[in-house]
Order: C-alpha cells, then sequence, then structure tokens
C-alpha cells in the first residue's frame, strides 16, 4: 500500500512524457525529424519535390516563336462530329465554341504584314466555313479570288472538303501553297496554312485520305493536327 502514491506519480510523469513526444511528433516542433501535419497533407504541386509543369506559349506551342513570327496551332474535324479549330497569337479564330465552323473548309484570313504602314495592321480579315458537299462551290471562289499579297490563308477541313470543288479552286489553292489539294477527295483530312504570293510549296500541310482500311473513325481517316511559326511579312513604306 505505502508504493501506491509512487507508483502514481511515476505512471504521471510517464504518461506526460509520452503526450509531449506524441505532440512533438504531429507539430513538428524543433529537433523532432518528423514532417508537419500541414506537409503531410499539403497538394503535390506545394511540394519543393513535385515535378514542374510543362511551360506553354502562344496557342499551346511547347516553346516561343522567334521574333517577328506568328505561332498559331489548327486541328481538322474528326468524322462528322468534333469541329476544327485554328488558333494564331492565341488568339481562337475558329472554333465550335465561336460558333464560326461547318462541314467543309473552313478558312481564316489573316494579314501577314508587320503594321508599319497606315491600314496594315497584321488583323484577322475574315473567317467563313464554306460547304464542300452541298454548298456553292462559287462562294469559295469569290472569298479566295481576290486576296491581296501577303494574306495568310489557314484552313482546316471537317466532314467533307472536297466533293464540290474544281480545277479553279484547286489551282487557286496550289498558287497559295498547297501541294496536296490536287488530291484531296470525299472525307479527306486536310490542314493547310498558305500565302498569296507564297514563291514555293507551303511547309504547313497535313493530309490524310479517306480510306476503309486506314480509317480512324467509321467512314472518316483520322484528325490531323498541326502547329509552328510563320515568318511575317515586312512591306515596304
Amino acid at each position: 500500500m505505502r508504493l501506491a502514491g509512487p507508483l502514481r506519480i511515476v505512471a504521471l510523469i510517464v504518461t506526460v512524457g509520452l503526450t509531449w513526444i506524441v505532440v512533438s511528433i504531429l507539430l513538428g516542433g524543433p529537433g523532432s525529424g518528423f514532417p508537419r501535419i500541414q506537409q503531410l497533407f499539403s497538394s503535390p504541386e506545394n511540394s519543393a519535390t513535385a515535378e514542374p509543369r510543362a511551360r506553354k506559349y502562344k496557342c499551346g506551342l511547347p516553346q516561343p516563336c522567334p521574333e517577328e513570327h506568328l505561332a498559331f496551332r489548327m486541328v481538322s474535324g474528326a468524322a462528322n462530329v468534333i469541329g476544327p479549330k485554328i488558333c494564331l497569337e492565341d488568339k481562337m479564330l475558329m472554333s465550335s465554341v465561336k460558333d464560326n465552323v461547318g462541314r467543309g473548309l473552313n478558312i481564316a484570313l489573316q494579314d501577314s504584314s508587320l503594321p508599319v504602314n497606315p491600314g496594315v495592321s497584321g488583323e484577322l480579315i475574315e473567317a467563313r466555313a464554306f460547304d464542300m458537299w452541298a454548298g456553292d462551290v462559287n462562294d469559295l471562289l469569290k472569298f479566295i479570288r481576290p486576296l491581296h499579297e501577303g494574306t495568310l490563308v489557314f484552313v482546316a477541313s471537317y466532314d467533307d472538303p472536297a466533293t464540290k470543288m474544281n480545277e479553279e479552286t484547286r489551282k487557286l489553292f496550289s498558287d497559295l501553297g498547297s501541294k496536296n489539294v490536287k488530291d484531296l477527295a470525299f472525307r479527306d483530312s486536310w490542314v493547310f496554312v498558305g500565302a498569296k504570293g507564297v514563291q514555293n510549296k507551303s511547309p504547313f500541310e497535313q493530309h490524310v485520305k479517306n480510306s476503309k482500311h486506314t480509317n480512324k473513325y467509321e467512314g472518316w481517316p483520322e484528325a490531323l493536327e498541326m502547329e509552328g511559326c510563320i515568318p511575317r511579312r515586312t512591306t515596304a513604306s
């Protein structure tokens, strides 16, 4: 019975000591060697060891374009379900969200000149969709015939880009720098960037044939995605 008092004191000391150790661990006190509770539940992006996120530049490009170049990214339509997108200098020129795309050829015209002359702003000229299945090809011809030199032409297909095409249409696109337009056919996928007055074939073009042996979708080939940097054109004063 005489030992009851001392045992109670020892038990109290042990309890206090254990409590202090547990509190130190949870709160990460000095010298504890354990992380704080806040660190245990912090999100990965706040951690010093987290992987850095890849930086994206204009239009989502992985690298910035050189000075006096225009950054672009474009995606053709997927079958007849998902519309195309045309982005230039971080501005979406055409997309389903903007509600300015449609079946056929989706074309955005852009002035590529540097703003060195009055009236030359380098801004979007016009963006329109032309139905190449049931539309009038003359509407397309009236759109691209009067282009002035230096105008950039962005083209993204959706569903069917070629049924209404005639020889004059193909020649006009060929003069803009296309090498594949002569072979463009029913439900092919096509993305192209050309320019009025270009001397050589454009390096910015992709084309996939509609083929039941290789189509990604039933009746349509895969969607195409293309990005890059286009040098701007300096006009004389």
